[in-house]
């Protein structure tokens, strides 16, 4: 097993690794830039949903708090190990499938990588119009690259001023991180404290001052469009049933996203204590904000208010929640500033995440070698840049929605996998060490909301685009060629000794595991695909 212990002065002589450097603090600081991905998606759940809108996120927050208890269990049985629920939950599935760990693992980074893309591309939105007016050409000018009609209507790669500004932003990004972890963190904990403000504000202040009229939430239905396509209010029917689902498929993305508080389990001080205490603690920040911002939000803009293109795009959100705190323009482009910084946050987070879950996945011989390199500072130097190049391309999508939908439908892939590897750690590995055991009932729970998870995601993720579902599960098998290249090209059909190992942790006492569960995971993923055709073949 590795044991790495973190020095003032790294010894190069030595191959570097991951630094056992950070508290639980740290982590939840990390995390704390999850509120934040609210912006990503706020408008365009208002903009789609109406109305009822701030029940969408309510419940998707507290399906994400039931499922952290399975998360922090499984992590807490691998203090080695980086890279977050993924990699935990893959050991529990590579007895019954050797496609089925790196499917988990990657549909995890392709979910959180495009954030590095979505949020810069949103931050330089912001930040332009702050200087220049919408009917700038400045807004206006863009080279198509690549037009994406065949995959959705009017999408195309380009470069624009949003797309060069936002590789700029990548890059500070980017050198922050290649500092190393706990330096990262830091910054990160002084980011958190200035871009969570003006989220609290926003989610606080229109409901102490009363500007959040009932008549903005009424009638609590669905939005639904007449045959000339202006909005008028739906109704609780199969249309707009698929809406509410379409609504909390997309906010599952920002929601969930705190379970990134365990991706530095490998790097804590004591991993029995701060695995559980990052989690939960990210998790009470994040039902806090995912609850007030949006019933402020809906509250203080109304129907009409929502509806404007500004706030499904996202590009005008920061305006428009400037607007409901008021104090004239100075005021507005303060908070402006702050939500620029809020975007940056979840950046840095994803960056941190993802980076370490394409490591932990070259380590356990899911993914290409490279990938496992370390710089002398324990930054993953060669997973960063790979998100860097990756992200790159996505920032020249013309629809950050779609894009956010496509990785989406990876998100609940792997949060499926995970959830069922709860109950499959425990029936494979009963006597390993749990420093953090959740109780049985919440791991049911976890289970359960496994499902759910896919079943709205068979009903309303063509919400967001007809072809995101098919796309998003075209993207899933893309790991396929590349872990058969890794696993039969690179290492001969032999999974890494690391690996090997992790099968029965340390401090087990049992001499082998053996795959006990029979055709249960088997059954269990049927029954997953079940649900999605189940769920699609409800949708309207």
């Amino acid at each position: 097993m590795n044991s790495a212990a973190s020095t003032d002065t790294p010894d190069l002589s030595q191959p570097q690794t991951l630094q056992r450097s950070l508290s639980w603090t740290h982590a939840f600081w990390f995390a704390a830039g999850t509120p934040a991905l609210v912006l990503f998606s706020i408008g365009a759940i208002a903009a789609t949903v109406g109305n009822v809108s701030p029940l969408v996120w309510f419940l998707s927050i507290s399906f994400g708090f039931l499922q952290c208890f399975t998360y922090a269990e499984i992590a807490s049985m691998y203090p080695h190990k980086s890279g977050g629920a993924s990699v935990y939950g893959a050991i529990a599935w590579v007895r019954y499938g050797k496609l089925l760990g790196p499917i988990s693992v990657w549909s995890n980074w392709f979910s959180w990588s495009p954030v590095l893309a979505i949020g810069t591309g949103l931050g330089a939105g912001y930040i332009l119009t702050l200087f220049f007016a919408p009917e700038s050409a400045v807004f206006t000018w863009e080279v198509t690259v690549l037009p994406l009609t065949w995959l959705g209507e009017g999408l195309r790669l380009r470069i624009n001023a949003t797309f060069i500004l936002g590789w700029i932003l990548v890059l500070v990004v980017f050198a922050i991180q290649h500092r190393g972890v706990l330096k990262a963190a830091r910054a990160q904990m002084m980011m958190a404290v200035i871009a969570l403000l003006p989220l609290l504000i926003i989610g606080i202040l229109p409901i102490i001052s009363g500007n959040t009229p009932a008549s903005h939430y009424t009638p609590f239905v669905p939005l639904a469009h007449d045959p000339a396509g202006a909005p008028i209010a739906g109704a609780w029917d199969r249309a707009g049933i698929t809406l509410f689902a379409g609504g909390l498929f997309i906010a599952g993305w920002s929601t969930y996203a705190f379970e990134t508080a365990i991706c530095y389990t490998r790097e804590f001080k004591d991993p029995a204590r701060d695995t559980f205490r990052a989690i939960f603690t990210a998790g009470l920040l994040c039902m806090a904000v995912f609850t007030l911002v949006p019933f402020a939000f809906q509250g203080a803009l109304g129907l009409t208010g929502m509806l404007d293109p500004g706030i499904y795009s996202g590009m005008g959100v920061a305006k428009a929640m400037a607007g409901i705190v008021g104090g004239g323009a100075s005021v507005e482009n303060v908070i402006v500033v702050l939500l620029i910084i809020s975007l940056l946050l979840t950046v840095s987070m994803a960056m941190a995440g993802s980076a370490r879950t394409l490591y932990q996945g070259s380590v356990d011989g899911w993914l290409p070698k490279y990938l496992s390199h370390v710089n002398e500072n324990g930054a993953p130097t060669a997973a960063m840049w790979t998100d860097l190049c990756f992200n790159m391309l996505l920032l020249m999508m013309s629809d950050y929605v779609f894009l956010l939908a496509i990785a989406n439908v990876n998100y609940m892939i792997f949060i499926f996998m995970n959830l069922q590897s709860g109950w499959l750690h425990r029936i494979d590995r009963p006597h390993t060490p749990r420093p953090y055991r959740a109780p049985t009932v919440l791991l049911a729970i976890g289970a359960v909301l496994g499902f759910t998870n896919l079943f709205l995601m068979g009903m309303g993720a063509n919400v967001w685009g007809q072809g995101t579902l098919s796309a998003g599960i075209i993207v899933a098998v893309l790991i396929i060629p590349v872990f058969l290249y890794r696993h039969y090209v690179q290492d001969k059909g032999v999974f890494p000794a690391q690996l090997t190992e992790d099968m029965r942790p340390e401090g087990s006492d049992e001499e082998t595991v053996e795959p006990r569960a029979g055709v249960l995971p088997y059954l269990t993923l049927a029954a997953g695909v079940a649900a999605v055709i189940i769920g699609y073949g409800l949708s309207a």
